[in-house]
């Protein structure tokens, strides 16, 4: 009997050891999934705001991105319906039009998450991409501060001093930017400084009231990820609609909707659309700490890639602000000591949420903009929306 116990003991040793290996190889594609998402979706942004020649309306890129989000959230509900399209059309009419009350809710974030996009391309178009990457890390002050106020989260000493230090980065970063724009933003009459710093700063104050608030009302929610992400589509179509007209109704009118769109550009509009769902579901595999690390090697890898592609130049201020940022990134980022209670972090992208919540499964957290997910994607516990 002890020999059979003996055996079997050694039998599961080598299984378990499988498993291990094949988590630590899902977390290196997480991380690597992770950093090229995040550093590849605002260097493609600048390269196609930058270039000579016409250039596309971003209000249309921004709807674009929401429709292509909601077809690939339906086609995922299809394929978990088993290709059922009475169940599938069902289901959506149920979860949509039959719990209104549950979808009227997402207007407010969804608005925000519209706004926050069309800003993102503002900045993008007229900052260096590294220092909007370094400025928009930000959004980890902002929803830190909606989090104590809205949902009376507590932080670690540590996380305050993050804080704190994230803040003197960025500001060290903009008195480099402000004392030498002709580097930092390269000859273009049509680019504006000011304008770029104003539109991050405000995109970073929605994304983290958005995050929260999203956080707030979505609380114990049962909806699939799927499900929340087509309800903040068809908000956002709506709305990005709606600023399409305004800002761009009669340029649209005459020259088309499509008017300046590359190869290039799709790529950026198929980034912003689907990076935020590939994201979630790695995400899954990415605890805190290593979304952490990602942020801040896409900080440098970002900085690194601006160099070569747009003549960026690094100096020791640059360098000083930048470090003190990847090193508060990290640090709030770190597990806070047992008995406390965590706190969002900010991510945000695209028209999905940007903050996070606690998952159950060893402290690691979701994406925002991903309420709760089923069919294996993202694990069921109570979630808070895609940033980007």
């Amino acid at each position: 009997m002890a020999g059979g116990s003996h055996s079997l003991a050694a039998e599961e040793r080598p299984a378990s050891r499988s498993q291990s290996e094949v988590n630590r190889r899902l977390k290196y594609i997480s991380l690597a999934v992770l950093v090229v998402q995040n550093a590849s979706l605002i260097l493609s942004i600048r390269y196609v705001r930058t270039l000579p020649g016409d250039r596309f309306f971003t209000t249309s890129a921004v709807v674009m991105a929401e429709v292509l989000k909601v077809l690939t959230c339906l086609l995922i509900i299809l394929l978990q319906k088993r290709f059922s399209v009475k169940e599938t059309v069902l289901f959506l009419v149920d979860s949509i039009v039959f719990q209104y009350k549950d979808t009227l809710k997402l207007a407010v974030p969804s608005l925000i998450y519209t706004l926050q996009n069309n800003l993102q391309y503002v900045a993008i178009s007229n900052l260096p991409a590294a220092t909007f990457q370094v400025t928009y890390q930000l959004k980890i002050l902002t929803t830190a501060l909606f989090s104590v106020l809205m949902l009376r989260k507590s932080l670690s000493r540590v996380q305050w001093i993050s804080l704190l230090l994230l803040f003197a980065g960025v500001a060290i970063v903009q008195v480099q930017q402000e004392g030498n724009k002709e580097a930092s933003v390269s000859g273009g009459s049509n680019q504006n400084y000011m304008v770029g710093l104003v539109a991050v700063v405000i995109s970073c104050l929605s994304s983290g009231f958005a995050g929260v608030y999203f956080e707030k009302i979505l609380k114990g929610s049962s909806a699939s990820v799927w499900v929340r992400n087509v309800q903040l589509g068809i908000f956002g179509m709506a709305l990005g609609m709606l600023g399409l007209w305004w800002n761009d109704g009669a340029a649209i009118a005459e020259r088309g909707f499509l008017f300046g769109y590359t190869d290039m550009v799709w790529c950026v509009i198929f980034n912003q659309a689907f990076g935020g769902l590939l994201v979630a579901v790695v995400v899954k595999y990415a605890d805190n700490i290593l979304k952490g690390f990602a942020t801040s090697f896409s900080i440098i890898v970002s900085t690194v890639m601006s160099i070569y592609l747009f003549g960026f130049h690094v100096d020791l201020l640059f360098t000083a602000g930048a470090g003190l940022v990847i090193g508060a990134v990290y640090m709030y980022s770190l597990p806070k000591a047992a008995g406390s209670s965590s706190s969002s972090l900010g991510s945000s992208s695209s028209s999905s949420a940007s903050s996070e919540s606690p998952r159950t499964d060893g402290g690691a957290k979701m994406e925002a903009f991903l309420p709760k997910a089923q069919g294996g994607v993202v694990s069921p516990p109570p979630a808070v929306h895609i940033t980007a």
